[in-house]
């Protein structure tokens, strides 16, 4: 940690014990715990649901649960966090720690693809924090948005939050032919950019987020 970003921990409100465990024990097990969101993500999006008093949340790509329960702790007693991971050898690790939270009984864990399940849930979400597959992103937003085909899952004041979306640099870099990722988040924040029905503003921290307001 260099000097500005220790700096930025210490004047941050304090991270929560459990997610302090939930950290260590995920730079313990897994091979890419960069994937977790971290300190100051965390507390950037606890705040954000925080001031948006959203009833239904929904999270795409739960890795081992830090964000979710960010975001958990910001929620109403009455409001529902909905999170979806692919890799089901993730599942007992998240559900730890959502059974040992006193917010964790506002989340529900789902395991699979979001784009099969997400559409299924019959919500209308006043927030969404994208964080799965970075070849699925400008799915995501189509699944999200809707079209000629599908209802939208989101409504106007909606939020969307889109992470990893500077992807180290990546996107400003000639792009190999095989990289989908990058070409994926390259197209997902052109479509965001070009697209009348929503504003946004890209934060540089971290890796990046999207923030985007559904007009």
């Amino acid at each position: 940690m260099d000097a500005l970003e220790k700096y930025l921990h210490d004047h941050t409100s304090s991270e929560d014990p459990l997610l302090q465990e939930l950290d260590r024990e995920t730079h313990m097990r897994e091979v890419a715990p960069r994937m977790l969101s971290g300190h100051l993500q965390g507390r950037l999006l606890e705040l954000l649901v925080r001031m948006n008093r959203p009833h239904y949340v929904l999270e795409i790509g739960t890795f081992t649960g830090y964000s979710a329960l960010s975001m958990a702790a910001g929620l109403a007693d009455d409001a529902e966090l909905h999170t979806i991971e692919v890799d089901d050898e993730l599942q007992p690790l998240a559900q730890s720690y959502f059974d040992r939270s006193p917010h964790g009984r506002k989340i529900r864990l789902h395991i699979g693809s979001a784009l099969d399940i997400a559409p299924t849930l019959g919500l209308t979400f006043d927030l969404v924090f994208i964080d799965g597959d970075k070849r699925e992103y400008p799915d995501y937003y189509r699944m999200l948005m809707g079209d000629e085909n599908s209802k939208p899952l989101v409504h106007s004041s909606s939020v969307l939050i889109a992470d990893n979306i500077l992807w180290s640099g990546k996107v400003l870099q000639p792009v190999a032919h095989n990289d989908r990722h990058t070409q994926a988040l390259i197209e997902f924040n052109r479509m965001v950019t070009d697209d009348p029905r929503v504003e946004n503003v890209i934060a540089p921290l971290r890796d990046g987020l999207n923030l985007i307001y559904v007009k």
